[in-house]
């Protein structure tokens, strides 16, 4: 049993038979009263996020979550598929559960986390680099705004990039955001 004051962002708990993955925390202390800790989770099993609410001394059960590192090998309509690089042994995960398969790449390792030997959720780095497959025109001018046009990466993905951005170049995105980060 943990204390929910200790929950940060990314710990995984079990509560009410459900695998939380804690993604933001805040400890609220209104004037009288106990103090409060919202947390918003999302359930591994399922995908959905939700916003919890506890009052400062209650406890939740920890989940012992073992991180193990596989090399992404290819995905079909259900399934991405990884191969352990020590055993060479593969597994795959349900794309249902693997929300975050649209930024997987052939060959790229990613660390995926297992409860009870069954893999549980996919671990992605906060930036990613992709190749850009479709943009606008590179235009100059007006440069003291950022200014953004359309742009489709190599993964499918659909985000905004400066204008000096062309086809062909590579881009870093936020994998929380979906945002542009920087060119790489």
């Amino acid at each position: 049993m943990i204390s929910v004051t200790d929950l940060r962002s990314g710990i995984i708990f079990r509560y009410l038979g459900q695998i939380l993955k804690v993604l933001s925390y805040e400890h609220i202390k209104m004037g009288r009263g106990s103090a409060n800790v919202k947390v918003v989770v999302k359930n591994l099993k399922t995908g959905s996020i939700t916003d919890k609410s506890f009052i400062s001394n209650a406890k939740v059960d920890e989940a012992h979550v073992e991180r193990q590192d596989y090399q992404f090998l290819y995905k079909d309509q259900d399934s991405a598929y990884f191969m352990n690089l020590k055993t060479f042994e593969q597994i795959s995960i349900s794309l249902k559960v693997c929300k975050e398969h649209v930024f997987l790449k052939e060959g790229e390792t990613f660390s995926i986390n297992f409860l009870d030997n069954e893999p549980l959720s996919l671990n992605i780095p906060p930036k990613m680099e992709f190749k850009v497959s479709e943009t606008g025109p590179s235009l100059r001018g007006n440069s003291a705004t950022n200014i953004y046009k359309d742009a489709i990466l190599e993964n499918g993905l659909k985000t905004k990039v400066p204008l000096f951005i062309k086809v062909g170049d590579n881009v870093r995105i936020d994998t929380e955001t979906l945002s542009y980060s920087e060119k790489a």
